[in-house]
């Protein structure tokens, strides 16, 4: 088990973006995501600066005594917090002697080491690549870093002999191969809004509970683990909804993390236009974790970036199972609504969960009559599984009817009669 030392900054300059993160939850945060790669915290320095020194991050002092820390715990990688230049990881892992990277690093190391299929694969090698490009210095440099180890699981995990243009030359490759993985998305999503069902999309921060929630929903078999960014490939399964014949489709979708790498959101846009389409976001809040609101706050962050402003959410509160004080799920209620109180472990309140997302679903319907000829009735069935109908009158060339459906799926019908 690799030995790691991890080192959490707090810059106070009003230049930088102020983080209601407290040190403590940072550094704990990053002891988490370090204990998904199997390594071992052996120890930790805090520390606030005005701002980052350029030559090494910290001032002078600091690094020594990072120093004299690494000599006691005889650790062999540092884990910084924050962000850093390639000059300052340089000159640290000079000054000290010992792999250093940064969370960025750490996080592609995770995705890397996760990723299955073979979009997923392309879009974590997309943004690494992205992150080691800066980082070459001169026109070849032996990349032995990426020989093992954590934050060095590079592409393909070997040693590699590769100069800027050649990293270019890769990236323009592993973009074409997204924009065709996302096209062949593009033909799939498609052909789910033929079929007229509507798209709901489970989101939340990593390891909220949300593949655990698909299956309680879904009966679905989703690989579960009580670590950090244990799915990356969206899953998507069809699921009925208890009140009317409707049937959806609910879509899990990669975790969300406080200050998620710029890089990786981008790679990722392919498998994030699944939260794009849908006509219902439902957000999972682990409401057991004391950060629940910085979470969201998170969670927030991304959305915003995908503009999903005007799609109507739902709050699903899970791990109430672990809760002792019930107040918290009260206050939280206040806070967000619509909003359920559920556990997903224990398939508490699935049916209301999937009542609410009925009636929000619903609450963007509309009232349509349709004429429907007798060579037409691929339609009729498409009505019946997808609406309520309220009248019903047959006709010498086929029947009419009143029908409430969702917005979306009634436009579609209307098109195609």
């Amino acid at each position: 088990m690799e030995k790691i030392i991890t080192v959490t900054v707090n810059i106070t300059d009003k230049k930088h973006i102020v983080d209601d993160w407290s040190l403590e939850q940072s550094a704990q945060e990053l002891a988490l995501l370090i204990g998904t790669v199997k390594g071992e915290v052996v120890g930790q320095m805090l520390a606030n600066r005005k701002s980052p020194t350029p030559f090494s991050y910290l001032g002078k002092g600091k690094v020594e005594e990072l120093a004299e820390l690494v000599k006691e715990s005889n650790a062999q990688t540092i884990v910084f917090n924050n962000d850093l230049t390639p000059t300052q990881q340089h000159n640290l892992e000079q000054i000290i002697g010992i792999k250093v990277i940064d969370r960025t690093q750490l996080i592609l190391d995770i995705f890397a080491r996760h990723a299955r299929s073979s979009e997923g694969k392309v879009q974590v090698e997309l943004a690494q690549l992205q992150y080691l490009l800066p980082r070459l210095s001169g026109k070849g440099v032996v990349l032995s870093r990426l020989g093992g180890g954590i934050g060095t699981r590079g592409p393909g995990e070997q040693k590699l002999e590769i100069d800027r243009r050649r990293i270019r030359t890769k990236i323009d490759r592993l973009k074409k191969e997204i924009k065709i993985l996302s096209q062949r998305r593009l033909q799939l999503r498609k052909r789910r809004l033929d079929n007229s069902l509507a798209t709901v999309a489970l989101v939340g921060y990593t390891n909220a509970g949300k593949s655990t929630l698909l299956n309680a929903l879904a009966g679905a078999s989703v690989k579960m683990k009580n670590e950090m960014f244990s799915t990356l490939d969206p899953v998507t399964k069809q699921v009925a909804l208890p009140g009317c014949k409707l049937k959806i489709l609910l879509s899990d979708t990669v975790g969300f993390l406080h200050k998620l790498p710029h890089d990786l959101i981008e790679a990722f846009q392919a498998t994030l236009e699944a939260v794009k389409d849908a006509q219902l976001i439902v957000i999972v809040l682990d409401v057991s974790d004391e950060l629940v609101y910085q979470h969201n706050d998170a969670i927030w962050e991304v959305l915003s970036g995908l503009q999903v402003h005007d799609t109507p959410v739902i709050y699903a509160f899970n791990k109430t199972d672990r809760l002792d004080d019930r107040s918290i799920i009260e206050r939280l209620k206040r806070k967000f609504n619509p909003c359920v109180a559920v556990s997903a472990k224990n398939n508490l309140n699935m049916d209301k969960l999937l009542k609410v997302i009925e009636d929000l679903l619903f609450s963007e319907s509309t009232i349509s009559e349709f004429h429907i000829k007798h060579d037409q009735m691929n339609i009729l069935n498409a009505i019946y599984e997808q609406g309520k109908v309220l009248s019903f009158e047959h006709l010498p060339d086929g029947i009419s009817l009143k029908v409430r459906l969702p917005v979306q799926i009634a436009k579609k019908l209307l098109t195609e009669i």
